[in-house]
């Protein structure tokens, strides 16, 4: 009889974890030999999904539906962060933890993919109310993580103050304090300098690299970017230093377009208070504008299948790096290959913060702490390098940037499990 989470796997309409499995099964041919370990990939190691019950505010009892997802530990211990938002699913999860599982070997940090999340809307959550909700969940996923098992790290909606609960619950329950069992942290804490800003950090970095390779120079770039948080702020900040121009940006609260270019500190200022672009100065468009908005490099820094078979023909940018989780669908992967428009996939651009994570978690083993200059350089030099080794198999094999990393991903993995084998 087939397991219940077997025979959802092989549903249809699997949302994200659908638009995995694809992936997956594009790059099968490239593998050769390890071909015949593939199935590994298409299915978690192991599956978690829990009642969170608190006592809000008001004495009245909420409950919240919590998953914590192993996808592959045959490199190391999971990673992967933990999101609060409405929209949560399990499909979701489980394709955010595979794809963590492609983007730690990409970059080949010791890591394996996981991934969490509570279907809650935080927003008209007390400090009170999300604090007992964190601890709450922590406490029912505590079998699955640890420093050596899964270190959870933030995502959408969660941020260092759940990180420093999530280390604190977890501490109390060990019976002592351990602080590499989550990334993220407050500085205090055992926090890295440069892990906030890492993710947004490593977008710019790999689209310097990438537009440069096709013969064009950064400095000169129009630059669109959706979503304005820790990603998309930081990648702008830096593409404003470097002398590009930020021309649109998107966010929930609407669409601007300003063709000369933003003034991005005072932009970031703005969203650091509203919370919001809405307000800003700026020309006011549809939403839908924004795709078909001159420019250069595209950022989609938001949420996931945002670029679809839809919007990707009205795209005008050379260049798309996907700060976000799984923005493009298949479908307008294929369209953007045909148009000529270059994809730098999510499992390397926004594999910044992971990195960053890496070296917080290896500092919290050793208690000893690096500059944020000496963080700075060996990100950028682990994300360059890590895309130009990926660059080279995509002229090699003659295949997309988004196949050549998961060939690269997939070899890596497919390796460690082949050697580790199987037991009993």
């Amino acid at each position: 009889m087939n397991h219940p989470i077997a025979s959802y796997l092989q549903t249809d309409n699997l949302g994200a974890w659908g638009t995995y499995l694809e992936q997956v099964d594009r790059v099968t041919p490239y593998l050769g030999p390890l071909s015949r370990w593939v199935e590994t990939l298409k299915r978690p190691k192991r599956i978690l999904i829990v009642d969170v019950p608190i006592e809000l505010d008001d004495g009245t009892i909420a409950h919240y539906e919590g998953y914590r997802v192993h996808h592959n530990l045959s490199r190391g211990p999971g990673k992967g962060g933990i999101r609060y938002h409405p929209n949560v699913t399990l499909s979701e999860v489980m394709a955010l933890s595979a794809w963590m599982s492609i983007k730690t070997a990409v970059v080949n940090v010791p890591f394996g993919g996981a991934k969490g999340g509570i279907r809650v809307d935080p927003k008209p959550l007390s400090v009170g109310e999300l604090e007992r909700m964190t601890r709450r969940f922590t406490s029912e996923i505590n079998m699955m993580i640890g420093p050596q098992k899964d270190i959870p790290a933030p995502d959408v909606n969660t941020n260092e103050q759940i990180m420093a609960w999530m280390m604190d619950t977890y501490s109390v329950n060990q019976g002592h304090t351990s602080t590499g069992v989550v990334t993220g942290k407050p500085i205090a804490l055992g926090g890295s300098l440069g892990r906030r800003d890492a993710t947004g950090r490593g977008v710019f970095v790999v689209a310097k690299e990438a537009y440069a390779d096709m013969g064009c120079d950064v400095t000169q770039a129009k630059v669109a970017i959706q979503g304005l948080g820790n990603v998309g702020g930081e990648a702008a900040r830096l593409f404003a230093k470097s002398g590009a121009k930020v021309v649109a940006i998107q966010d929930h609260s609407g669409t601007l377009y300003n063709p000369n270019g933003f003034n991005v500190p005072d932009l970031l200022r703005h969203v650091s208070i509203a919370h919001e672009i809405k307000g800003f100065d700026g020309e006011s468009i549809p939403a839908e504008s924004f795709w078909s908005t001159p420019c250069d490099i595209l950022i989609p820094a938001a949420l996931e299948s945002q670029i679809t078979k839809v919007n990707a023909q009205l795209i005008q940018a050379k260049l798309i790096v996907e700060g976000a989780n799984g923005p493009t669908t298949p479908e307008a992967d294929d369209i953007l290959k045909e148009r000529g428009i270059a994809v730098v996939p999510d499992v390397i651009a926004n594999a910044g913060g992971v990195t960053v994570s890496y070296f917080e978690w290896v500092q919290d083993f050793s208690s000893f702490f690096w500059t944020e200059e000496e963080i700075n350089r060996r990100l950028d030099k682990i994300m360059i390098d890590a895309f130009r080794g990926i660059d080279s198999i995509a002229k090699m094999h003659h295949v997309s940037l988004r196949t050549a990393t998961f060939i690269v991903g997939c070899e890596r993995i497919l390796k460690a499990r082949e050697m580790r084998g199987l037991y009993p």
